[in-house]
């Protein structure tokens, strides 16, 4: 799209069909379509391309893509199907707003994530935490002049803060020494280590995970002024929907024991399904409190909650509503340990009278207040 006779884009990476935003400054990008069907949309398996590495690069292979073949534009972003840059006002940007910020900011991107330990701790906890050392290692050994970009990894991976979602809108002459930096540095990762050992394929897709971190680090060692914005998150994952509606043929059958196994078998192919981007509703994590609490119930010689004839539609407010109750308590009370949260509804019983009429269990509190307070 132009504005102010500059010509700028946002690809818009996506595996599945999903509804377009109205503005065509947004423009669908299969990725990884070397390896799947055809959605009917532009694929990153044209031209130059590693859209075939798509399972080790994610939404990589689309920013490859944009780097070797889109030439026609000034400016360049990404979006994901899902998730879009917001502006000030919570709003998608148009090309009129990218083009007017980003004569003030080098590049627009997400607002950082602050973790709970340093970035390379959360990274050793869920990856192969010998892909991101080795990173550190190649631009020790390639790149220790300016940039800073090795002095600026080791600090960086030593904190707290990183980018998220690979979201991020720059002139393309940046976008395309991004995108050459990146790429240098994962080849030669990719030459050195043997992905597929031990992997799944969720675990393998460590570059699209590494890289999220990585364009902080090329920020801050060019010291680039960023723009930070909001991300919208439009719909819910398809992964996300067939899950929940799966568990709730387990549990219209009181088959607790299938349940259970159903999902530790989905969580363990794709560890994010119980993330807030993954689950925005919350509605997969109250289902795996329904479940514990029917499990812990069985268990202890009780009819459950779902012998009652109630379907997850009418347990799901229910049970939203009990941690509701406990979490208004918690935060008014300030009650930090889960003795004291049991103490303090044991003491004010007749305000939880009515969920109980409708079949909360004191296991269903129990299990509620240990959620709640871990």
């Amino acid at each position: 799209m132009k504005g102010c006779f500059l010509m700028i884009r946002i690809y818009t990476f996506t595996h599945k069909k999903y509804d377009l935003p109205p503005d065509d400054l947004y423009q669908p990008l299969h990725v990884g379509r070397a390896l799947h069907g055809n959605l009917g949309y532009p694929g990153d398996d044209t031209g130059d391309n590693i859209s075939h590495l798509n399972q080790y690069y994610s939404e990589l292979t689309g920013i490859y893509w944009i780097w070797k073949n889109c030439k026609d534009v000034d400016y360049v972003g990404t979006s994901h199907y899902r998730r879009y840059l917001l502006d000030e006002d919570r709003k998608l940007f148009t090309a009129e707003k990218f083009l007017s910020s980003l004569k003030e900011y080098d590049i627009i991107t997400t607002r950082r994530v602050v973790l709970n330990n340093s970035y390379h701790y959360g990274f050793a906890a869920n990856h192969n935490i010998a892909a991101l050392d080795m990173v550190g290692e190649i631009l020790k050994e390639k790149y220790t002049v300016f940039p800073p970009y090795y002095e600026t990894f080791v600090r960086l991976v030593n904190g707290p803060e990183t980018y998220f979602g690979n979201l991020f809108v720059t002139d393309k002459k940046k976008f395309d020494a991004y995108a050459e930096w990146l790429f240098d540095i994962f080849f030669e990762v990719q030459r050195r280590i043997d992905l597929d050992t031990d992997e799944d394929d969720y675990h393998k897709r460590v570059f699209g995970f590494i890289s999220e971190f990585l364009l902080l680090v090329w920020v801050q060692a060019n010291q680039y002024k960023a723009l930070e914005c909001m991300v919208g998150v439009f719909g819910e994952k398809a992964e996300t929907r067939e899950m929940k509606e799966k568990l709730a043929e387990f549990l219209k059958k009181q088959d607790i024991d299938g349940a259970k196994a159903y999902f530790m078998e989905k969580w363990k192919s794709r560890p994010d399904i119980m993330m807030e981007a993954s689950d925005l509703t919350g509605e997969l994590r109250l289902i795996m409190q329904i479940i514990t609490t029917a499990d812990h119930e069985k268990r202890n010689g009780l009819h459950t909650v779902l012998e009652q004839g109630r379907e997850l539609p009418e347990l799901i407010p229910i049970f939203r509503e009990l941690n509701s109750r406990i979490s208004h308590r918690k935060t008014s009370h300030l009650i930090n340990t889960q003795e004291d949260m049991l103490r303090d509804i044991n003491q004010h019983n007749a305000e939880y009278a009515d969920l109980y009429q409708r079949g909360i269990s004191e296991i269903a509190v129990r299990i509620a207040v240990k959620l709640l307070i871990q």
